[in-house]
């Protein structure tokens, strides 16, 4: 099969496109053709070598995927060949998280594109527990959005930092794939959604999702801008995924009482932390992973409803990797990034696809 490599660790230039042996599938395993395949941020610390997950070179990146199986192990049951489904991570099954609902903490994961081989592949060998089949109404392309978009957006907001109806959030890098699914789900929670982006197209775009109000923070001072939004009082809960000095920045917006939910920190893991006004405030920080299976099907069926909707910005043939994550790093994406294995020429996307103008269409069958 064909696929995306890299033999040591560096910039985009360290991806190659090459052929390599097909998956060897365990009597437990389901072999899926990969139609469509994320592309995200931990791709890019995955490949740089400061993801912190003990990566063997040479290895296949990507931790989401969707699309069809067409080979099944001698041990599986509930899967058969030509099911459409989406990947989620394999667990035990058995552990005192797995046995009451919170697979996401399973000391015995195994993740696509971390601990295994990647969705950047035209075949990847999946548990069968792993992977979920995708109801009629959602497209392959719409389901690579689900698991590090959707499903940790809604695991953020509604599960790990209980969302009420009239709190106030701010979203921050809200035109990120993540963001966009974050700005989503907090209005459909009933939050008052200010969004932050760096950009007039990207605040276009997060206000039409259902952000009540946007700030360029490129051209305003963001601090004092949600102070003026909120009338002095700071917001009652914060979206993050930046870190840095971002960090510091937004803590301080955190209204009396508020909550802090993150995460990762691309633009910095490592913060300083003044504990002063967790005590005096009563202010709360609140760490977040993935979803659990059962949140992944919960956000599906939102998705088949049309409650929630994929952003996709650019579309690439799998052979141009490098370019979607130049496109990241140059933070010029508004929404979601794909790679198509099995449309290599389809969509005409390349090296020279500018964002937005490469759309996959909503269907199954590329």
């Amino acid at each position: 099969m064909r696929a995306v490599r890299f033999h040591q660790f560096g910039g985009p230039s360290v991806l190659h496109y090459e052929t390599v042996p097909d998956p060897l599938l365990g009597p437990q395993d389901a072999l899926v053709r990969v139609f469509a395949a994320g592309v995200n941020h931990l791709d890019l610390d995955v490949r740089s070598g400061t993801s912190r997950w003990p990566i063997s070179l040479p290895h296949i990146p990507g931790t989401e995927f969707a699309g069809e199986v067409v080979e099944v192990g001698t041990e599986v049951r509930d899967l058969e060949v030509g099911t459409p489904v989406v990947a989620n991570a394999a667990v035990c099954g058995r552990c005192r998280y797995c046995r009451t609902a919170r697979d996401n903490l399973c000391p015995h994961v195994r993740n696509f594109g971390l601990t295994m081989p990647g969705a950047y592949a035209e075949l990847v060998a999946a548990p069968q527990d792993s992977l979920i089949p995708l109801p009629t109404g959602v497209s392959f392309e719409g389901a690579a959005c689900a698991q590090l978009n959707f499903g940790t957006a809604w695991h953020m907001l509604i599960t790990r930092s209980r969302l009420r109806t009239g709190e106030t959030v701010l979203v921050n890098a809200a035109a990120s794939s993540v963001g966009v699914a974050a700005v989503q789900i907090a209005h459909l929670a009933g939050g008052r959604v200010i969004a932050s982006a760096g950009s007039a197209k990207k605040l276009e775009i997060v206000r039409a999702l259902g952000a009540e109000e946007v700030i360029d923070y490129t051209t305003h001072d963001l601090e004092q801008e949600v102070l003026r939004l909120t009338g002095g009082q700071g917001v009652d809960l914060i979206f993050e995924h930046v870190g840095g000095g971002m960090f510091g920045t937004v803590l301080n917006l955190l209204a009396a009482d508020g909550r802090m939910v993150l995460c990762g920190g691309h633009a910095g893991e490592v913060v300083e932390l003044d504990l002063i006004p967790f005590f005096r405030r009563e202010l709360q920080l609140i760490g977040s992973r993935r979803a659990t299976r059962q949140e992944m099907v919960e956000v599906l069926g939102l998705l088949e409803r049309g409650l929630l909707k994929p952003v996709i910005d650019t579309s690439f043939p799998l052979s141009k990797a490098r370019s979607a994550h130049e496109l990241i790093e140059a933070r010029r994406n508004a929404g979601k990034l794909l790679l198509l294995p099995q449309a290599e020429t389809d969509y005409g996307a390349g090296e020279d696809a500018e964002p937005g103008q490469a759309l996959v269409p909503d269907h199954r069958d590329p």
